[in-house]
């Protein structure tokens, strides 16, 4: 199990030079709106106890570069649980967030809502939704970080709901909390390594990392910010150009690292393509981006390392979103989570790059079992109704329309060493009942060289090799 921290430990383990924010503080009658016996002496104990008077501590505080609103949980102040102060507390950081325009960062430790508060707790679970969703509509990014233990109300608003999800390793993370669970239930399954395997938790994060990660994920995120205004000498107020009205321009796609001369036949194509030695996303990736940071999984239950999505700082120092494909066959998370990140680049309003190179979509009783033609389906959606312009390149094997999905209609572009194709020539082959000898004349007929594409207005062009 991971270490607790303290709210305050944990502020300091993030960030520097933090400024806590104005308390809102209602007032109670004796023992709180339930009357519920024993509840002042109860908190009386956990301010003597944590020195809080709250469950979360809110401010702001410098992280690497960047400028943030901090929501600090207490879990030591009866479990970190969400209370009508608590959300007062929570509703005042994100309104400021919003008048500075500064990203939020959650620093998650709860058990969920206070007992001693009923259904007026509960309730406070609308309340933090609707502050995440205005920050979402205003184009602020939203960072968690998930202590231990997060659970409940807590997981499920400012955890699960976050633009990007981080864990410290060994966290108990799960809705259900460890007093309230099936008796039976496998304790493994209530743990960040596990919500990571399940898709979600964007990545397990070591403490003396997390400190750098959030760095990064902030310069990222807030890239095209203009200078801060009212909030110090450090910058971080966050407008994006979607959410200022501003026009997001398209990137240009890599440079070809592969094979530089065009194939003579449909099949040395398909060869060329399907060669062990050419260049995969990661190399692509590692040429575009000087650095960069991953999402991962697909919020319903699944991941798929064959399709790696994230945000890097591309040409000139611009941030772009990316989702690539690694020559597997696709699984319907790795669909999800593309689209996931397609549709957070529009919010935040950063362009994205596709990279195209897939055998197909999975086409397995497993993949139909979670939903293959759904999760296309919503990624071709996501594609056709993109805030911000899709940029894609064609790098390996582009096979029907598992990487069609991800291609950007009137800006897709080839390297030399790729093919695209209606369906594998062997498949064309198979479904026209022609002979395995008749393969490589079925490559010809169906027109999948670059140049091919090139002529039939398939692809913008084909891309210069880098050497060149």
């Amino acid at each position: 199990m991971t270490e607790r921290f303290s709210a305050r430990e944990a502020i300091a383990l993030a960030g520097d030079d933090f400024r806590e924010l104005p308390v809102p503080m209602r007032e109670f009658k004796p023992d709180g709106p339930l009357s519920w016996q024993g509840y002042d002496d109860a908190r009386r104990r956990a301010l003597t106890r944590t020195g809080e008077d709250e469950s979360v501590v809110c401010g702001t505080a410098v992280i690497g570069s960047t400028r943030a609103v901090l929501i600090a949980f207490e879990f030591g102040f009866l479990g970190g649980s969400l209370g009508a102060r608590t959300g007062d507390r929570v509703e005042a950081a994100y309104t400021h967030a919003r008048a500075h325009r500064l990203p939020v960062v959650s620093l998650v430790a709860t058990g969920g809502s206070r007992m001693q508060e009923g259904m007026l707790a509960l309730t406070q679970l609308q309340r933090v939704a609707r502050q995440s969703a205005l920050a979402r509509e205003a184009g602020l990014p939203q960072i968690a970080v998930l202590r231990d233990p997060t659970t409940g109300g807590g997981w499920a608003t400012l955890g699960a709901g976050a633009d990007v999800t981080l864990a410290l390793p060994g966290a108990q993370v799960g809705f259900a909390g460890s007093r309230v669970r099936p008796s039976d239930a496998d304790p493994a399954a209530y743990t960040a390594e596990a919500q990571m395997a399940a898709g979600a938790v964007d990545a397990v994060v070591r403490e003396e990392e997390l400190r750098e990660t959030l760095a990064l994920w902030l310069t990222l995120l807030t890239a095209p910010a203009a200078e801060a205004e009212g909030e110090g000498e450090v910058g971080g107020e966050v407008e994006s150009e979607a959410a200022s009205g501003g026009e997001v321009e398209p990137v240009s796609p890599p440079a070809a690292l592969g094979t530089p001369g065009l194939p003579a036949t449909g099949w040395d194509a398909v060869r060329h393509a399907r060669s062990p030695e050419r260049p995969r996303a990661a190399a692509y990736l590692d040429a575009y981006f000087s650095r960069r940071a991953a999402i991962s999984g697909d919020r319903c239950g699944g991941s798929d390392d064959g399709m790696l999505c994230g945000f890097g700082s591309g040409p000139a120092g611009r941030t772009v979103a990316y989702a690539a494909q690694c020559g597997t066959a696709t699984r319907p998370a790795g669909y999800r989570t593309a689209a996931r990140l397609i549709r957070l680049a529009g919010r935040l309003g950063f362009p994205v790059l596709t990279l195209v190179d897939t055998p197909g979509a999975a086409n397995d009783a497993q993949a139909e079992r979670q939903g293959a033609g759904s999760a296309i389906a919503d990624l071709f959606a996501a594609v056709a109704t993109a805030r911000t312009p899709v940029t894609t390149l064609v790098i390996g094997e582009g096979g029907s329309g598992g990487a069609l999905a991800l291609a950007a209609p009137g800006n897709t572009w080839a390297t030399p060493d790729s093919y695209f194709s209606v369906i594998a020539p062997e498949l064309a082959a198979a479904i026209l009942k022609r002979p395995a000898s008749e393969v490589r004349d079925t490559a010809d007929q169906l027109r999948i060289r670059p140049q091919d594409l090139v002529e039939l207005g398939v692809i913008r062009g084909i891309v210069e090799h880098a050497g060149r």
